[in-house]
């Protein structure tokens, strides 16, 4: 298998792992979304850890807010984790899960 090959292998292992893609040929499709929920939940775990006023501000919705957010908008494999974040905390606004920020607690929030 050429480099190229390969790295055009690895692109779709990444996207179906990161970004709800189709599993490639020679994977199994139900293994790979266990694992794309592995990562997500790690994910959440981090974003937590990066931004814990946010963790905070949620309490125990946290974790089911991140998942149904990921459920709906699963980050895409060339998309940088503080752009993810702010997303997720543009999303939690439009829903109703947090107020929205007077002017510097959106900052706060939003570390770019």
């Amino acid at each position: 298998m050429s480099r190229e090959q390969l790295a055009a292998r690895q692109a779709e292992l990444l996207h179906a792992l990161l970004a709800d893609g189709p599993a490639p040929a020679g994977f199994d499709a139900a293994r790979l979304r266990v694992e794309a929920n592995v990562l997500r939940r790690k994910h959440g775990r981090v974003l937590a850890y990066q931004r814990p006023e946010l963790a905070e501000a949620l309490g125990d919705r946290y974790g089911p807010l991140f998942a149904e957010f990921t459920a709906s908008r699963p980050k895409r494999d060339t998309e940088r984790s503080g752009a993810y974040a702010d997303a997720f905390v543009e999303w939690l606004i439009a829903g109703g899960h947090l107020p929205k920020p007077r002017r510097g607690l959106r900052a706060r929030l939003r570390r770019r």
